[in-house]
C-alpha cells in the first residue's frame, strides 16, 4: 500500500519529470504507462488549441503522441506558489492532487494531475485525471503588477491628450472599428473585454439598455444571487471583503458601472446589435448598430462574441385559449415588482428560479398567488445544499480553485454532482416530504446529476428555495398542476374539475429559447444551421460552442454564471488574440479526437 506519509511533492514532480521525458519522444506505449486504464486528459488549449477531453488510456496517449511534437511541452514542475501536492478525495477517489507550471512553444500554462496507486497494495502512482491549460502566449504577457502600463503616453507630454482625453477618443470610435465587438454588457461581456483590454485588443461592448448593469438592475425587486460572494469575483477586480454573502442585484449592477470604469472599458449604451454578415475574402464582419437616438453606425470588426446568456429570447409558449385572458399577462422578463399587485390575485406558470421567486415577491406584497407547474423540478434549499457544489471556494485561493473546477471532466463532474445530490436530499428532507405532501412534483435531474447539470445542459428546471417552498408546503402560495387546467378564460384559468383559478395578473415564468434562435435571427439561417445547437453538450465532453473557435470563423459565444464567465474569458481571449497575431489559423475549431471518423 502507498505510503500517504511520504514526500508526495517528491512522487508527483517524478510522474511529472518522467511525463515530460516521455512527451520529447512521444511513445504510445510509455505513455500508457503512466496513466490508468479508466483516465482522463482535458486541454485547454494547451497543446491542442483546442477545448477538449479525452477518456480512456489508449485514447489520451494517441492523443497525446499525436499533439506533443508541435507543442513542445517543457518544464513541468510543481507549481512553488500554489496549494502543494496533496491528498484529496474528488468524485469519491482518494488521489495525490498537483498544481503543476509548463511552458509549450507558443506560451505557458498550468495544469493539475491526479494520481492514484497502480494497484491497490502497489506503490507505481498513474495518472487519473489531467489538466493541460494554457495562462499566457509569449511576448503577450498580460502588463499587470510590476510589468503595468506607466502611463507615459500622458503623463510626461504636458501639451498633448491627458488621460480623460485617450479614454474619451478610444470610447467614440469617431475614425476606427473595433477589433472586437461584444454584444451584451452583462457578466459575460464585460468578463471578455476586460480579458481583451488585457491583451491590448480593440474592443468594445454594446448593450441595449440604457444603463451599464440594468440587465440586473432592472429585474424584480428582491433578487439577489443564489450562490454567495466569493464564488462571484470578476476578472482582476474581486469584490470588496466586507459585501454581503448574497449580493443583491442593484449592488452588482452598481458594480457593473464601477468595473467598466475602472477597467477602462469601451462600452455603449442604448445600442442594438441588429445583425451582421461576414466576408469570408476580408477575413471581418460587416455589422449595423441602431443607437438610442435612431441613427445608426455600421462597423467591421473581425470578431463578434455574443455575451447575451445562456439563451437569448424569451420563450413564450402557444398555450392555447391564454389569448381569452383579459388581464395582464407578462413573461418573468418583463416582471418588476409586487408591490403594484397588493390586494391582487396572480398566477405565476412555471416553477424554476425565476418563478419561485415571483410568486414569493408577489405573496410578500399582498397578492393572492397560484403557483402552477409545467414539470417535475429540482427543489433545493439554498444554505447549506446549494452551496456543496461550491465547498472548495472557502478555502484556498481563487486561482487555485478556480484551476480545481477547470480540472474536472465531465464525466467526473457527473459523478459528483450525484453524490451531492443524495447528499443534500437527505438535507432537505423535511423540505422535499412536505412538498410531496402538497403535490409538488419533484425531479433530481438527469440520473441524478442535480441542478449543476440541469443549467449546463438546459439553463433551468431548478430551485434554490430561499423560502418560496416553505410557503408553499404551508398553503401560502397555493400549487396547480398545468395539467389539471381545462383552458384560460378571461378572468383565469378554469380547473379541469370545474373550479375556477381567478387572477388579475399571469407570469410566465416559462424561460427562454436556446441561444441558437438569436443566432438565426441575427445571423440568418446560414451561419445558424453552421453553428448548430449552443450550449449542452451534445455527444461531447465539452459545452457546444462555448469558449472556443466555432464552425463561422469570427463569431464566439461566451455566458454562464459568474464564475464561468471569469474562469473561460480568459481561454476564449487567449484565443483572439492567438488568431490575431497569427499563431492560430480562424477555421473551425472542432477537437481532434484520435481514432475517430
Amino acid at each position: 500500500m502507498l505510503d500517504k506519509t511520504k514526500d508526495i511533492a517528491t512522487s508527483a514532480q517524478a510522474w511529472l519529470d518522467e511525463f515530460e521525458r516521455t512527451l520529447a519522444r512521444p511513445d504510445r506505449a510509455a505513455l500508457d504507462r503512466l496513466f490508468v486504464a479508466e483516465c482522463f486528459w482535458r486541454d485547454v488549449l494547451a497543446l491542442s488549441w483546442n477545448l477538449q477531453t479525452l477518456a480512456g488510456r489508449q485514447e489520451v496517449a494517441q492523443a497525446l503522441t499525436l499533439f506533443a511534437p508541435k507543442a513542445a511541452p517543457t518544464n513541468f514542475e510543481i507549481a512553488p506558489n500554489r496549494a502543494p501536492p496533496r491528498w484529496v478525495t474528488r468524485a469519491g477517489t482518494n488521489t495525490i492532487e498537483a498544481i503543476f507550471y509548463f511552458e509549450t512553444a507558443t506560451g505557458r500554462g498550468s495544469g493539475i494531475v491526479r494520481l492514484v496507486p497502480e494497484t491497490a497494495d502497489g506503490d507505481r502512482l498513474k495518472a487519473w485525471t489531467l489538466l493541460t491549460a494554457l495562462d499566457e502566449l509569449k511576448g503577450f504577457e498580460e502588463q499587470l503588477g510590476t510589468s503595468r502600463p506607466r502611463g507615459q503616453a500622458y503623463s510626461r507630454d504636458f501639451r498633448g491628450p491627458n488621460w480623460l482625453d485617450l479614454r474619451n477618443a478610444s470610447r467614440d470610435y469617431a475614425d476606427h472599428d473595433p477589433t472586437v465587438l461584444v454584444v451584451g454588457g452583462g457578466q459575460a461581456g464585460l468578463a471578455i473585454a476586460a480579458r481583451l483590454k488585457q491583451l491590448k485588443i480593440d474592443t468594445l461592448i454594446v448593450d441595449r439598455e440604457a444603463r451599464i448593469g440594468d440587465n440586473w438592475r432592472k429585474r424584480y425587486h428582491a433578487l439577489t444571487l443564489h450562490n454567495q460572494v466569493q464564488v462571484n469575483h470578476m476578472p482582476y477586480m474581486p469584490f470588496p471583503p466586507n459585501w454581503p454573502t448574497y449580493i443583491p442585484k442593484d449592488k452588482l449592477a452598481n458594480w457593473f458601472e464601477s468595473y467598466v470604469d475602472a477597467m477602462e472599458l469601451n462600452f455603449w449604451t442604448g445600442t442594438e446589435f441588429e445583425g451582421g454578415a461576414y466576408d469570408e475574402a476580408r477575413g471581418h464582419w460587416t455589422v449595423t448598430l441602431r443607437r438610442a437616438d435612431g441613427s445608426k453606425r455600421t462597423m467591421h470588426p473581425r470578431h463578434v462574441v455574443m455575451g447575451t446568456g445562456v439563451s437569448g429570447i424569451a420563450n413564450v409558449p402557444d398555450i392555447p385559449t391564454l389569448d381569452n385572458f383579459k388581464g395582464t399577462l407578462l413573461h418573468s422578463s418583463r416582471y418588476e415588482d409586487g408591490e403594484n399587485w397588493q390586494g391582487k390575485r396572480a398566477i405565476v406558470i412555471g416553477t424554476g428560479n425565476s418563478g419561485h421567486d415571483i410568486a414569493q415577491d408577489l405573496c410578500s406584497s399582498g397578492a393572492e398567488v397560484t403557483l402552477v407547474q409545467r414539470s417535475p423540478t429540482l427543489v433545493t434549499n439554498i444554505e447549506p445544499s446549494a452551496q456543496l457544489a461550491y465547498a472548495t471556494y472557502n478555502e484556498g485561493t481563487l486561482e487555485d480553485n478556480d484551476l480545481i473546477a477547470t480540472s474536472m471532466p465531465t464525466p467526473l463532474a457527473k459523478k459528483t454532482h450525484v453524490m451531492l445530490t443524495e447528499q443534500s436530499k437527505e438535507l432537505d428532507k423535511e423540505l422535499l416530504d412536505g412538498l410531496a405532501r402538497v403535490g409538488f412534483k419533484l425531479d433530481f435531474g438527469e440520473a441524478g446529476t442535480g441542478w449543476q447539470f440541469k443549467y449546463l445542459t438546459r439553463g433551468g428546471g431548478y430551485y434554490f428555495n430561499v423560502g418560496c417552498s416553505n410557503l408553499i408546503v404551508e398553503g401560502k402560495i397555493r400549487l396547480k398542476q398545468f395539467s389539471d387546467i381545462e383552458g384560460f378564460t378571461a378572468d383565469g384559468a378554469q380547473m379541469k374539475d370545474g373550479t375556477t383559478v381567478a387572477a388579475d395578473l399571469i407570469v410566465l415564468s416559462t424561460g427562454y429559447k436556446p441561444q441558437e434562435y438569436l443566432v438565426r435571427k441575427l445571423f440568418g439561417d446560414g451561419i445558424a444551421d453552421r453553428i448548430g445547437p449552443v450550449w449542452g453538450f451534445g455527444d461531447g465532453l465539452e459545452l457546444r460552442n462555448m469558449y472556443t473557435r466555432t464552425a463561422q470563423p469570427g463569431l464566439w459565444f461566451i455566458a454562464g454564471s459568474l464564475a464561468q464567465c471569469r474562469i473561460n474569458s480568459k481561454y476564449l481571449a487567449l484565443q483572439i488574440k492567438a488568431i490575431e497575431e497569427g499563431i492560430l489559423d480562424a477555421g473551425v475549431g472542432t477537437p481532434i479526437v484520435p481514432g475517430r471518423a
